[in-house]
């Protein structure tokens, strides 16, 4: 068998290659152990295929009905007898993804099953809107550039910035950013700064809700991280793509053939409800329908899902760890509303816009701009397929109220609609995100754990590079992969990741100047 597909750098020549550890590249026949990876997730895919492809013997356990994790999607009728996929919602692909991308290359080399999306536009409801269209993709000039072209920025409000404040963003330094700005919240820091109060909303806290959680309870570390993997650590810009079909016929479908083809079970519809370690080695992984014996664990698991399998698993791992993973916590809960109208909105509208100062609505996406089967059904129906978040949505707050007042605010931004029928809707609440509150980094989980035998992985874990949510669920899932791989002596996944540093000695310069002691 050839050798198993490597991440890409793209157009970044600045970008980090990180090797694995040195060994065989599979392992011989007969001495194949079995491993479980339990969570069918990004992170779980990714750890399933590392392994896989190096001939172990994988059984990867989904407790849903689908793959996908918090991109899976599902079948559903609409009222007009039209069958359709509902899925949990918009994702970018972002180019700086490079793990990622590179586990969506095993079924698609070329990427053809992605799209991009021309534009990225953040529209705050006092009227200014930010664009990524034309903003240069190479630090530091698309931090200057964005700002240059910014209608956000003012000659006044750059003079009011605290330059000395926002210095730290010129050389984020990962793991370093976290002990120095994880015990600060991103509202905080912002404030510090003195960054106008519209750019805050449209250039910071967009980020920070893509992280599914109010600004006020995120560490300020995650929002510079964000920063830094976008702005002034990659030059891959901010454009993204988007798959072309729904997330499971476009990405997990496939995925999930091409697992089975290199001899893994996949057992959706399978909660894991414990892991025991076995005296001999290895662990014993309880389901409802019995017992399986395996060598190794993969625990590729959102934060609730994480503690509860450990709660049920009492002998494993030690005292300090169990503890820090039952104080794991979880974002508020969000909303994404798939409505399907009789008309279409305006043609220029476009396939995503970032919102703030909508009353809870974070951003709206037209599906028909870059979703085959949007597509299809708006051209059957003269129509449009369109898609409302809501992020950090209070707990308290009746629901049909909420989808309600989505739907208000879309007929406030986007007027056409608003004599427009509902031919159907559908929507998805969901309560499974991690949640990275100030000063809790150091608490959290990494890939390695007690045991040697047992790896987790997701986008909650603590991870020493600078990747973030999609991306971070893929590079730990191979890091959790590579562990255990090297410790058979078999070669793992090479992997990529944006500079761990700002990536220029001007930058990096700056940056130094703010851990100077200020001159009284």
């Amino acid at each position: 068998m050839s050798a198993p597909p490597v991440a890409r750098r793209g157009r970044d020549r600045k970008a980090e290659v990180l090797m694995p550890v040195p060994g065989r590249d599979r392992f011989a026949r007969g001495d194949e152990p079995s491993v479980a990876v339990v969570g069918g997730g990004i992170a779980g895919l990714a750890a399933a295929t590392g392994l896989a492809e190096r001939g172990a013997g994988v059984t990867l356990y989904e407790r849903e009905a689908a793959l996908g994790g918090r991109l899976a999607g599902h079948r559903t009728r609409l009222a007009d007898g039209s069958e359709v996929t509902m899925s949990r919602g918009f994702h970018a692909f972002f180019r700086q993804y490079y793990n990622l991308r590179g586990l969506l290359r095993r079924t698609d080399p070329a990427l053809a099953r992605l799209t991009p999306l021309p534009d990225y536009p953040l529209r705050h409801s006092g009227g200014l809107t930010d664009s990524f269209a034309r903003v240069p993709r190479t630090p530091p000039l698309s931090a200057l550039g964005f700002v240059a072209l910014s209608p956000t920025f003012g000659l006044c409000d750059l003079a009011a910035l605290d330059a000395r404040a926002a210095l730290p963003l010129m050389d984020v330094r990962v793991p370093e950013v976290y002990a120095r700005f994880d015990r600060i919240g991103a509202t905080a820091f912002l404030e510090r700064v003195r960054f106008p109060e519209a750019a805050h909303h449209l250039a910071f806290e967009v980020f920070s809700r893509s992280f599914f959680a109010d600004p006020r309870e995120l560490s300020a570390a995650e929002l510079m991280l964000m920063f830094h993997i976008y702005f002034l650590g990659s030059a891959e810009g901010l454009l993204f793509d988007v798959p072309d079909e729904p997330f499971p016929q476009a990405l997990w479908e496939p995925l999930a053939d091409y697992l089975q083809r290199l001899g893994a079970t996949v057992r959706t519809g399978t909660p894991v409800h414990g892991v025991e370690p076995r005296s001999a080695g290895g662990a014993e992984v309880r389901t409802g329908t019995g017992t399986d014996r395996h060598d190794a664990v993969v625990l590729a698991l959102d934060t609730a899902g994480l503690r509860q399998v450990v709660a049920g698993s009492p002998r494993l791992g030690t005292a300090p760890w169990r503890e820090d993973i039952a104080a794991l916590r979880t974002a508020p809960p969000f909303l994404v509303s798939r409505l399907w109208l009789d008309r279409p909105v305006r043609a220029d509208r476009p396939g995503f816009l970032g919102t703030s100062g909508y009353d809870g609505l974070d951003n709206i996406s037209v599906l028909e701009r870059y979703e085959g089967e949007a597509a299809r059904w708006a051209a059957r129906h003269g129509g449009s397929v369109v898609e409302l978040h809501a992020y950090a949505v209070d707990p308290g707050t009746d629901r049909e109220t909420v989808q309600d007042e989505l739907l208000g605010q879309l007929r406030r931004v986007y007027p056409e609609t608003r004599h427009a029928r509902v031919v159907d809707a559908r929507h998805e609440w969901r309560s499974d995100c991690p949640l990275f509150p100030v000063g809790t980094h150091h608490r959290r989980p990494t890939v390695r754990t007690p045991h040697p035998w047992l790896t987790l992985a997701g986008d909650g874990l603590r991870c020493d590079l600078p990747v973030a949510l999609m991306e971070r669920a893929a590079t730990t899932g191979f890091l959790a992969s590579n562990a255990l791989l090297a410790g058979w002596g078999v070669r793992g996944q090479v992997l990529w990741t944006v500079p761990r540093a700002g990536r220029s000695p001007l930058l990096r310069a700056l940056g130094a100047l703010a851990k100077r002691p200020a001159r009284r």
